[in-house]
This record gives C-alpha cells, structure tokens and sequence, in this order.
C-alpha cells in the first residue's frame, strides 16, 4: 500500500458551499454551469457502413473495442449504418449503467450503438481529461440517479434531457489540465499495484490447480509405484488405482426446463452460477423454484451429487463442476446443469469435489461440443469422461490433505482481494477529492 503513502495533502486557501450533494463544497473561484453550457451531444451516424473499431463502454473500464469485450453485454449488430460515430477524446456514457461506471474518455476513432449512447464533445476551451475524471466521481454517478428510472444498480434509463441540464464544476483551465495530470499519474502507480496483486492471485490459482491435479491423479505417496492409464491427458497413475468410464460409478440427470413464471418464489433451485462460483455448493441456493413433490425426487440435490454446467456460448465454460456436501431438502437443479450422482461406496464426496475441479480433466471436453448456436455438454459425453477410483482410504486422505491446503491458499486470495478492494476504493476516493477541489494539485 506505499502508493497512498506518497501523496501530501494540500487544501485551497478559501471555500464556497455548492447547492449539490456531490460537489459539497468547492473551491471560492471555481464555479458552476449546466453541463449543456459546456458539452453538446454528438448525434453523426455511420452512413457510410465503414468503421474502424465498432466500440462499447464497460462499467468500471470505459470504452472499449469489441475485440476486446470477450462476453460481455450485448454484441454488434451486422447493419451498422444508423450507429453514431465516436471521436477520440469524445466522452461516452452508457445511458442504462452510467450511475455504476459504464463511462469514458474514447482513445478510439470507431461507432457504437445509437440506442443507449450519450456522446459528449466540448465547444469550449477544457480539458477533456478533466471532465472524464468527473464522470468517474462515484457520487456525480449516484446523483445522476435522480433523473434516471430502472432497476437499482442494474438498469438505470438516463434521462438525456435532464442530463444536459445538470449542474457542472468549472475550474480555471489551468487548473483542470493540472489535476488531470496528477490522476494520471496517481491512478496509474494505483493500476499498476492493482494489477500486480491480481498476477498473484491468478498464480495462487494456478498452484492450486497444480497442486489438485497432482494430488487427484498422482495421490500423496512420491513412492509409489505408477502404471500407464492408458487415457493420454492423465498419464501414468498409481499402480493400484482403476480407471473407469463416469457411466460406470454413478447416474447422470439433465435438470428441469420450465418457463420464467414458474421460479422466483417456491423451494429452493440450484442454478448454473451456484454451480459456476464454487467447486463446493452453498447450501443455501440462489434459486427458488415453484417445483411439485414429484419435480423434487426426480431433480433432487442430494449429498455427494456432482453437478456440471451443460451449456454455453462458449466451450470454456462448459463442464465446470460443483459438488453438494449435505442434502437439501425439497431443493431441484437447473436445465442448464447435469447432476452426477456417483456410488458413494465408490467415490468420496470430498475426493470427488476437487477431482472433478481439476481443469486438466476438463480438455476431455474440448474438440468434442456440439457448438452450433452455443456449446453443449451432453450426458453420453459425460458418461464417457475416464474417471481414477483410488482405495476409499486414499481419496478421504486426499481430500483431507487439499481442503486443508485450499484454506491457506484461499485465505491467501482473500487478503490480495481485500487490498485490491482497498486501493480501488483509495482511487475512487482520490478522483473525488482532486476533481472536486478537496484536495490541491497545484
């Protein structure tokens, strides 16, 4: 955390209260004009169908080419004649999520989507950079949701009309580049920090995963006699484990596919982002479902029951595993899921859930989808997956030796993720103060 430590605070010498809530009070020459005063919506569209980058702004990130966007939010259109052209050093804010962050200063020439857009250039003399710092504020964020309607934190519809009217601080020009400059220098030693400790957290991760698959196919004895699989992924195991096909150690069920009205109230539900989070089930689900005593036998989570995510857009995300540790009650599973319910005579819960959390074993699955529209996990290729049956001594030891070993790693994730959090929030904090004069720059 050295980089909060390197910033002196300095105030300016005279203030003025402001009738805002997020602006408080400001510096006694700044001052304060609507933001139509300073800023005109970009409304140019794409007409002659030729784009250099087609562009999206993400919450928290900015904008962005789609290129860069991997899954998320919603993909470009193939008629692209009616998106509105955007200019590097254009401002540009989603309209639904602006009051979450989806935000930013454009370092592309490009088009986006004219639905849900708002693109602001300057016809005064400013800095750009400034003012996207002020969209940054998180408190200018929340107080636009005075003039917005939708669901809280997830969809906020902007008012456009509104907006332009809001009030706007203006700083001195001078000023502005100043502070400016200073956030780009301090929030990019924060970056830098920040991404430092996510490499580590990937690389606790990743021992993690190496220390599973090791454990899972190699067991804990380095002495031990090895034999050929005869499954190429897997290699060589211990002697005297056997390997056998998924089909032979349990049964598999696909889950229950109703329309939308019948969840949200009811039983629980076990949902693909229970399974998708954690290798290991909460035992109080996300999901509730209105599901009948008959759904409830047939689509039960029981303990020892392995569920797999089935389908997706991507091959990456199929085949994910998450095991069940306790039964519950009354509880059923979704479509998108295949519940494995292995012999407990022949396979231990806990060996199970690390097991079939090893990513290795996942490659089984790749080259062998049905990815037509979206990628698909059925159960005679599940029922396929070569699976290893150590002595059930073996896998309780092995399962005790990981669960103990994934404590310290997670505790260790745990403390990068608290400080992330932290720097982030010094960030935010940061930007708040330099743009809204709580601080001095200059």
């Amino acid at each position: 955390m050295e980089v909060v430590k390197q910033i002196s605070v300095k105030k300016y010498s005279k203030y003025k209260k402001s009738d805002n809530e997020w602006m408080q009070e400001i510096p006694s020459d700044w001052k304060i004009t609507r933001l139509k005063n300073l800023f005109y919506e970009s409304l140019t569209q794409n007409k002659d169908k030729k784009c250099t980058f087609y562009l999206s702004v993400l919450k928290d990130i900015g904008v962005i080419p789609f290129s860069e966007k991997g899954n998320k939010g919603n993909k470009t259109s193939l008629d692209t004649s009616n998106y509105r052209l955007v200019k590097k050093g254009d401002i540009v804010l989603n309209t639904t999520n602006v009051c979450i962050g989806s935000v930013g200063l454009s370092r592309y020439d490009g088009c986006l989507s004219s639905v849900m857009y708002i693109i602001l250039r300057p016809y005064v003399d400013l800095s750009i950079e400034y003012y996207a710092y002020v969209f940054k504020v998180r408190g200018f964020q929340k107080y636009l949701r005075r003039i917005s309607n939708g669901i809280l934190e997830v969809r906020e519809y902007l008012n456009k009309t509104l907006f332009m009217a809001e009030p706007m601080l203006v700083p001195p020009l001078k000023e502005q580049t100043a502070i400016a400059e200073f956030l780009d220098r301090k929030t990019t030693l924060i970056d830098q920090a920040i991404g430092i400790k996510e490499k580590q957290i990937e690389l606790l991760k990743e021992r993690r995963q190496i220390v599973i698959h090791r454990a899972v196919t190699r067991g804990l004895d380095p002495q031990v006699k090895m034999k050929d699989s005869g499954v190429e992924w897997i290699g060589e195991v211990p002697e005297h484990w056997e390997v056998k096909a998924l089909r032979f150690i349990g049964r598999t069920q696909n889950g229950l596919s109703k329309g939308g009205e019948y969840f949200g109230t009811g039983f629980p539900f076990l949902t693909y982002g229970d399974v998708y989070k954690d290798i290991e089930l909460p035992k109080k689900l996300s999901g509730l479902a209105e599901s009948s005593i008959q759904d409830q036998q047939q689509f039960s989570v029981q303990e020892g029951d392995v569920f797999f995510t089935r389908t997706s857009e991507t091959v990456e995300e199929i085949g994910f595993s998450s095991t069940s540790m306790v039964t519950i009650e009354k509880a059923t599973f979704a479509g998108f899921l295949i519940r494995f319910r292995p012999d407990s005579k022949i396979m231990y819960k806990g060996f199970s859930k690390f097991y079939f959390s090893s990513k290795t074993h996942r490659t089984f699955f790749v080259g062998k989808m049905n990815l037509v529209i979206r990628a698909s996990l059925s159960q005679e290729l599940l029922k396929k997956l070569p699976v290893l049956i150590p002595p059930m001594k073996e896998q309780i030891d092995i399962s005790n030796f990981l669960e103990e070993f994934s404590i310290k790693i997670n505790s260790a994730i745990f403390l990068k993720q608290k400080e992330i959090e932290k720097l982030k929030e010094y960030k935010s904090t940061l930007i708040n103060n330099a743009v809204t004069g709580k601080i001095k720059v200059c």
